[in-house]
């Protein structure tokens, strides 16, 4: 399993309108062969910004890196920075391979 993360510094009074873009734009994710999760996370605020993270799930590396040269990647991006700057710079991406997994238990 392979973990894309993207890290975001948003400026505070552009929350609002990175939480709608976030969440009303198509991902086209599902669309991949290997895309397994997807979560937008909202962490804590400083003065400057607050901390936000998108995290993708990949049954792969290779499955992640299909996702980056895709026409759906393509899509899905195609109107990133087309705006006034809402966050403190570039995302910063981390990937990492993932070496373990606990999970709870199964009920039923």
């Amino acid at each position: 399993m392979f973990v894309a993360a993207n890290r975001f510094r948003v400026i505070p009074a552009h929350a609002a309108e990175f939480e709608r873009a976030w969440l009303t734009r198509e991902s086209h994710l599902h669309e991949l062969p290997g895309f397994l999760e997807f979560h937008l996370l909202k962490g804590p605020q400083q003065d400057d910004h607050i901390l936000y993270s998108s995290l993708t799930l990949w049954a792969s590396r290779d499955a992640f890196e299909a996702w980056t040269r895709s026409e759906q990647f393509r899509r899905a991006h195609a109107g990133a920075g087309s705006t006034k700057p809402i966050t403190l710079g570039p995302p910063q991406f981390e990937g990492f391979d993932v070496l373990q997994t606990i999970a709870a238990p199964a009920k039923g």
